[in-house]
């Protein structure tokens, strides 16, 4: 069974963040801080790496210890705070649904921290994988075509920003698929990101023009496929909440649900206005 902090550590390594900095508490554990000028909500929010031991007394108030534990964790929300705000990006954690981010909830609870873009975490072995669909180009770089369909469907903003994901696509060694239709025109882009003998399918797109005609599930097989070449040990990948068709795609590839996290966003602080 794969560890939810191993798996953690992979999805942190497939997606990596332009610039790091770790931030250790005496109770808050170490937190990496991770800004990528805005790009992406993954590559723009804190990873509670190793949360701290937060318990409470034994009888399930919080003692000395609890206190002491949480006024440890307001202490490195403050400075994470501080980090982001000089770099002009709101403060966003990555929080993970596992007992460890129970009393870093409570805290950012008390704070009215948003929760956005509820994710599941999809996992499957590489027994069993569908043959390489023909029509699927497999790339080691992405191309100026791969890079523009995918930006159509999941990017915000312009030149500067894709350049930016650029970067953090190309940080980690992957692999890219992408069909075309009959004329010739990109349907749909995928990528599988390679990481310590795993793999994770990250980007997959599909124009608008070219929806609910097989085309993605073309680029799932074909990741499959080149994963299970790899002899990679598994794959996982990441799919929102709110995306019941994705999700049904991936459960008729074989993926099953390993966990799920959440975005939390500091409220925005804004100035009164003058009516």
């Amino acid at each position: 069974m794969l560890e939810q902090a191993f798996l953690e550590t992979l999805m942190d390594k497939a997606w990596p963040a332009l610039e790091r900095e770790d931030l250790v508490g005496e109770s808050a554990g170490k937190w990496v801080l991770r800004a990528s000028n805005g790009v992406t909500q993954r590559a723009n929010s804190v990873w509670p790496a190793a949360p701290g031991d937060s318990a409470g007394s034994a009888d399930g108030h919080a003692g000395a210890t609890g206190l002491e534990s949480a006024a440890d964790l307001e202490r490195s929300v403050k400075a994470a705070s501080e980090w982001y705000r000089r770099r002009r990006l709101p403060l966003i954690f990555q929080v993970f649904d596992d007992s460890r981010s129970a009393a870093l909830n409570d805290v950012l609870d008390s704070r009215r921290f948003t929760r956005q873009a509820e994710t599941k975490i999809m996992l499957r072995g590489l027994d069993d994988v569908p043959p390489r669909p023909p029509k699927v180009e497999m790339l080691e770089l992405p191309s100026e075509e791969w890079l523009r369909l995918w930006w159509s469907v999941d990017g915000r903003g312009g030149e500067a920003e894709l350049s930016v994901a650029h970067r953090i696509l190309t940080a980690c060694p992957a692999l890219y698929a992408m069909v075309r239709d009959d004329d010739g025109v990109p349907a749909a882009v995928g990528r599988l990101a390679l990481v310590d003998g795993w793999g994770g399918i990250y980007s997959m797109a599909t124009s608008a023009g070219h929806r609910r005609r097989g085309y993605a599930g073309q680029v799932l097989a074909a990741l499959l496929h080149a994963g299970a070449g790899r002899d990679l040990k598994g794959i996982w990948l990441l799919v929102t909440a709110a995306n019941d068709g994705a999700q049904s795609l991936y459960t008729q590839a074989g993926f099953r649900d390993y966990g799920s996290y959440v975005y939390r966003q500091a409220p925005l602080k804004r100035a009164l206005g003058g009516c």
